[in-house]
């Protein structure tokens, strides 16, 4: 029994969203001066309950007790009012403002800008923030920005901080800073939540780890006293083999060759620069890059989705002839084998029909290959019950619409369904962003299954330590350019940070 007085007590707190159980009777303390690590599955109700203590959602049941007080939670300026904040996986700013002028806006009463930056300044002092109050949002990096999103709720007084996956989209370099600061700010007794899918993260950040599961409290425990393996068995229900396993490529030969590729976005800005390297079949080629390095221009412009400026995309088919690919219909290049399943931050809009059922989303992918005017369903429907069935999509049937499904279980659709068309070259990128551990297993069991049958699988990641374990090579981009070729299996995700941030450089000689 812990005799601190928590700053947070959640009592028998129940959400619902029509038949959905989000979150049923939780209780859970948060502690001044501790890190609290929360866990669970995709749907587990973790945000949800982070929601409520946070102002967006209202309890169904359950009581909320601030510093021993039970209080009402109405709105995110209620939470603010208590001491909360929250800093959400996509961040709430202005680009065209200052830092200054972001962390104050929406304040009440009248704003002096000199006093505002001298109070940032000393925000920034205390815990180790590195902020220009003067620089605007567009102007910086991913972790800048997130470092003003912070700095804007501590600002404003918060003492509860809660983090949604504040380590997306960060370089181990930028994480290890922003832990840094984390601890900074636990010593000086602030109580603050993370909700992070990185197993090696929680262990190494936080003081106690508290699970979900299905919505339910299912307990907490000591990190200290804990490993990966516990952790993940309590989050799951039953056990989870953490090793991603790692075939050898069999007979590895080109199968896609990029020369010189050099790409322009809508606004004539260079996305990709005087790019070059060779993705083989049967084997996985890892990309790795700060978010907005050129990573998605990539995969589009093998996928004729995007206009290329210069260089050239070769493909090379199974028995060895040699198609160039710049110029050719997306849809012919898909035929040819080339098959792209990018997951952005919005997963609907990009391959997938938010209002169309799980069958005729899969059909999007085969309706032109009809003779008649007439389309034949059965193959479709099935091919949706099999992707339903083999990963596991958690659905209430193949004919819910897939805005209603979670996030992860979009995913899974969008993968199960690109793999269904037996691609000889499969583009994926952040096919495991935002999934729990469990499902990322699928997702990677998915991939080296498609690299067994020799096909050229190309990944995009955020994860390093996933990148890592999964890749047979990893290509760094650096500002759209190619900082270097490493082995995967000799490299660490240190040295692969450091690439990407041009703090160092590897290159492989082919």
């Amino acid at each position: 029994m812990d005799t601190r007085t928590a700053a947070v007590s959640l009592r028998n707190v129940t959400k619902t969203f029509g038949a959905v159980v989000a979150n049923e009777k939780v209780n859970l303390d948060i502690y001044k001066g501790e890190i609290l690590a929360l866990l669970g599955e995709n749907g587990s109700g973790k945000t949800t309950l982070m929601n409520m203590l946070s102002g967006i959602y209202f309890p169904d049941e359950g009581q909320i007790f601030i510093n021993g007080k039970e209080e009402i939670i109405k709105s995110p300026k209620d939470a603010l009012k208590l001491g909360i904040g929250m800093v959400h996986q996509h961040f709430k700013l202005v680009d065209v403002l200052s830092a200054t002028e972001n962390i104050v806006l929406g304040l009440e009463g009248k704003l002096n800008i000199k006093e505002a930056s001298g109070k940032i300044a000393h925000i920034c002092e205390k815990y180790g923030f590195e902020v220009d109050p003067k620089q605007k949002i567009y102007d910086m990096s991913v972790s800048q920005k997130q470092t003003v999103e912070i700095v804007k709720v501590l600002y404003r007084g918060a003492d509860i901080l809660i983090l949604d996956e504040p380590t997306a989209v960060l370089t181990p370099q930028e994480t290890e800073k922003l832990f840094r600061v984390l601890r900074k700010m636990r010593d000086d007794g602030k109580a603050i939540v993370i909700i992070t899918h990185k197993m090696n993260e929680v262990k190494s950040l936080s003081d106690r780890v508290a699970v979900l599961r299905n919505g339910q409290y299912i307990g907490d425990m000591k990190t200290s006293e804990t490993n990966i393996t516990e952790m993940t068995n309590m989050m799951v229900g039953h056990t989870v083999t953490l090793n991603i396993d790692r075939p050898d490529p069999v007979d590895p030969k080109p199968r896609i060759e990029v020369e010189g590729l050099t790409v322009r976005n809508e606004e004539g800005v260079v996305k990709l620069k005087d790019v070059s390297f060779t993705a083989n079949s049967g084997e996985i080629l890892g990309i790795a890059g700060i978010s907005g390095c050129g990573q998605k221009e990539l995969l589009e412009a093998i996928a004729g989705l995007q206009p290329v400026e210069s260089g050239t995309i070769a493909y090379m088919e199974p028995d060895g002839t040699k198609e160039m690919l710049i110029g050719k219909d997306p849809l012919k290049i898909a035929e040819m084998g080339v098959s792209l399943s990018f997951v952005p931050e919005d997963r609907l809009g990009m391959g997938l029909v938010g209002n169309m059922d799980l069958t005729d989303n899969m059909m999007l992918r085969s309706f032109r290959k009809g003779k008649t005017p007439f389309v034949n369903r059965k193959p479709a429907r099935e091919l949706a019950e099999h992707v339903v069935e083999s990963l596991e999509v958690v659905t209430p049937g193949i004919h819910t619409p897939v805005r209603r499904l979670s996030g992860g279980n979009v995913q899974k659709v969008l993968l199960g369904r690109e793999i269904a068309s037996s691609p000889t070259v499969l583009l994926t990128a952040y096919a495991v962003r935002g999934l729990d551990i469990n499902s990322s297993y699928t997702i990677y069991d998915l991939l080296n299954e498609q690299k067994k049958k020799g096909v050229a699988v190309i990944f995009v990641g955020e994860d390093l330590d996933v990148l890592v374990e999964l890749s047979d090579r990893i290509m760094v981009l650096c500002g759209g350019e190619v900082s270097g070729i490493v082995d995967a299996r000799t490299t660490d995700k240190n040295e692969v940070g450091m690439m990407m941030t041009r703090m160092g450089g590897s290159e492989e000689h082919e």
